[in-house]
């Protein structure tokens, strides 16, 4: 079965996670810890037959890439990216940013638009970017690597 593509939002938080090192990469699996440090995403990626799994609330619930299966690509080198906007998103508090927005992801687009703003960010060239990375997830054409798994306790 083959995952649907994330929102863009999700692109940021792999960014962010990233430049935050909360990612522990151990081969074909990682551990991706989140932004308030609660049990980590565990990651599983089979390159050959590019299949990943994420047990992450997207994945499970609406079946697309989550945030830490991005993660993971992004650090193992699969999904090429500009470290400059990955450093701009680090430090965000995605869990401040959720309860202000909750599911909106447009508005929590447009807020963390304006902080990348007065980081002197210019919002074109990381829409750019962005686009970039999608296009890379959709070309990789991944599908589910055995059943979703459950999200964490507490997340």
């Amino acid at each position: 079965m083959k995952w649907k593509l994330p929102p863009e939002i999700k692109i940021y938080e792999a960014l962010s996670a990233v430049a935050d090192n909360r990612i522990e990469v151990r081969g074909n699996d990682a551990m991706v810890h989140s932004a308030r440090s609660d049990a980590p995403y565990q990651v599983h990626y089979n390159p050959d037959r590019q299949e990943i799994m994420s047990n992450d609330k997207g994945a499970f619930w609406q079946r697309y890439v989550g945030y830490p299966a991005i993660a993971f690509l992004l650090k193992s080198g699969v999904i090429q990216y500009d470290q400059i906007y990955a450093a701009a998103l680090s430090g965000l508090n995605w869990k401040e940013i959720k309860s202000q927005f909750g599911e909106d992801y447009e508005r929590t687009a447009e807020h963390v638009h304006e902080l990348l703003r007065q980081k002197g960010i210019s919002i074109d060239g990381f829409a750019m970017e962005i686009d970039k990375i999608a296009v890379q997830i959709e070309k990789l054409d991944l599908s589910m690597y055995g059943a979703p798994a459950k999200p964490p306790a507490g997340y």
